[in-house]
This record gives structure tokens, sequence and C-alpha cells, in this order.
């Protein structure tokens, strides 16, 4: 969903500067862990982090981690600032920016957990070059991460789920914890999204699965 364009947000934003960068990182690649004073801690990272409900809700479950989220709209990571400023959660750093970017912005190996959460499904057949599951995607995301590094992926979308097992499976990532219907049996320490909420009331089941990056991925750490 696109929000309409809210010019007062380009000023707002800047009151979430010491977490929140608009402008590419690059100079914390491969430092992340000293970005957070904290270079022994787990990094986990959030594509497209929505409003921020997730990003913020693991991150007051797991004040062990450092998190990253990733968010394109501006007009959406400025809520998911909000939720973090209000929370009080220095271990968050949020970054406006498009995926494609993510190897100026992460070293080889440096993260440890990727989330995936309700990408957008790309459900025609000529765009699926597009999807967040496509092999050229997982190749890029075996790179980044550590070896053993996982992918933990939901999503609302039953052919994107089936074109993504496949897709794992081909490149040759391990899959654990797939679930067809996360919510008949909602693991204790599931932390929902925006989506995820309102699916859910609507009957609609939710998919999950991690998947562990083979051991010829990011190898470097």
């Amino acid at each position: 969903m696109r929000l309409r364009n809210k010019p007062w947000i380009d000023e707002a934003i800047r009151e979430f500067a010491d977490f929140l960068y608009t402008e590419l990182p690059t100079a914390c690649a491969g430092r992340w862990g000293d970005v957070f004073g904290r270079p022994t801690a787990p990094l986990w990272v959030e594509l497209g982090t929505g409003k921020g409900q997730f990003i913020a809700g693991l991150a007051e479950r797991h004040p062990e981690v450092n998190l990253v989220g990733l968010e394109v709209a501006r007009g959406v990571i400025f809520y998911a600032g909000q939720k973090i400023a209000e929370r009080g959660l220095p271990h968050v750093r949020l970054v406006e920016m498009d995926i494609a970017h993510m190897e100026e912005v992460f070293a080889p190996g440096e993260i440890d957990r990727l989330y995936l959460n309700f990408s957008d499904p790309w459900p025609k057949a000529r765009h699926a070059k597009r999807r967040l599951t496509h092999h050229a995607f997982l190749a890029r995301y075996a790179t980044l991460l550590r070896a053993g590094g996982e992918v933990h992926m939901k999503t609302d979308n039953a052919g994107l789920f089936a074109f993504s097992k496949e897709e794992f499976v081909a490149a040759g990532w391990l899959l654990r914890e797939v679930s067809e219907d996360l919510h008949a049996a909602e693991p204790e320490d599931n932390v929902r999204t925006e989506y995820e909420t309102k699916f859910s009331a609507k009957g609609q089941p939710i998919y999950r699965l991690v998947a562990v990056a083979p051991a010829a991925g990011g190898n470097h750490a």
C-alpha cells in the first residue's frame, strides 16, 4: 500500500537522525557491531520494515541482538522511527534505502539473520525476478549471511510461498519450521507484523519458513 506524500515528513524525520539513516550508510559496511558498540552481538536485518511493528516488537524481545531495518518509503519508515523512539530501543537502526544497495551497506558474512515479512508477491510470471526469494536474491543473501545464517520468511500468499520453497531448495538451502498455517498453533515467540494481524483476523492462513544458508554462502565471518 502506498501512502500519500506528506511533505512535513522530510522535516520531522530529522528527529530520528541518531538511529534512522536517510542516506546510504556505506561506512557501516563490515562494522555494524562497532556502530552499536557491541561488536560480538548477532546482527539481524529486516528487509522492508513497513511501519515498524515487527522490528520494534522483535527488539523488545531480543535486547541482546543488533537490529537493522531497511525500508524504501520515507512515508512508511517515519512511523517505524516513531515506534523505535517511543519505546527507547538503542539496539535498532533504520535505513531508508532500496535493497538493491545491500552490498554497499553490509559486508560478506556480516549478517546472522534476514527477515522477509509479507514481501510483494509479484504474481505475474514475467515479474518473477522481482520476488525477494528469486534465486538471484538468494545468492546475494547467501553471500551477506554468515555460514549457517538464516532467512525467516512470512507471507499470506500461497503462490509466493510455493515458489519460495522451490527456489530455496534448488539453491541448496535447508528448510526448517515450514508452516502452512502459522496461527493454527502460533509459537510463543512469534512477533506479528501489521499485515499479519490484519490478514489473520480475516481468517487468512499465514505461511512461514526458516531457510538456512548453504555452506558455500557467507563463510567470511
